[in-house]
């Protein structure tokens, strides 16, 4: 019997290497490991993909929310001069909400630290430019931790970063791999819309 059972994983391991058997399945990359890479990858993943991963965002954000942020959190903010994990992002959350989130907030999205911001339109992004889709992910994220600046808030790209957003110092640095996530939960993923 022992021989058997070998026989057959050597011949399904020899058939598979030989292109034989069912299609190599392509691993999704988890949150942590989608933020640190291009944004473009996550561009042309598929809507479902990216909808979990903002999920899966969303549930870590929960977990870390008040912790001091010793240890790299997703969403790090300065609060009474310490850095802390902000409150949670609930996973039904659509950041690309009325623009009118936050509306007093003035917002520069000038560049001047960070990666100058792409204004051409993406699909993955609801048909917004990336700075378009940041400009209503800022006003929401600030809206939602109740930060309120008397002066402007500088919004820089952080591509790469280990983390989605954070607001250090009147500054926030939005990764754009974060956006793609954020714009799969608007009402293009709702139950019957037209896709």
């Amino acid at each position: 019997m022992r021989r058997w059972v070998a026989g057959l994983l050597l011949s399904l391991v020899t058939l598979t290497g030989c292109g034989v058997g069912g299609a190599p399945v392509r691993a999704s990359p988890g949150a942590r490991q989608a933020l640190t890479s291009p944004p473009e990858l996550l561009e042309f993943e598929n809507p479902s993909t990216r909808l979990e991963l903002f999920r899966e965002v969303a549930r870590i954000s929960e977990t870390e929310a008040g912790q001091a942020a010793q240890a790299p959190v997703l969403f790090p903010i300065t609060q009474n001069g310490e850095l802390v994990a902000a409150p949670g992002v609930e996973a039904r959350t659509d950041l690309l909400q009325s623009p009118d989130a936050g509306a007093q907030l003035q917002l520069s999205f000038d560049g001047r630290v960070g990666e100058r911001w792409p204004e051409d339109r993406r699909e993955s992004l609801q048909g917004l430019s990336e700075r378009e889709a940041a400009e209503l992910v800022a006003r929401t994220l600030l809206d939602h931790w109740k930060i309120n600046p008397s002066g402007v808030v500088q919004v820089d790209r952080a591509s790469g970063a280990p983390y989605a957003a954070a607001y250090v110092d009147g500054m926030l640095r939005i990764n754009p791999a974060f956006l793609y996530m954020a714009a799969a939960q608007g009402p293009a993923s709702l139950p019957g819309a037209v896709q």
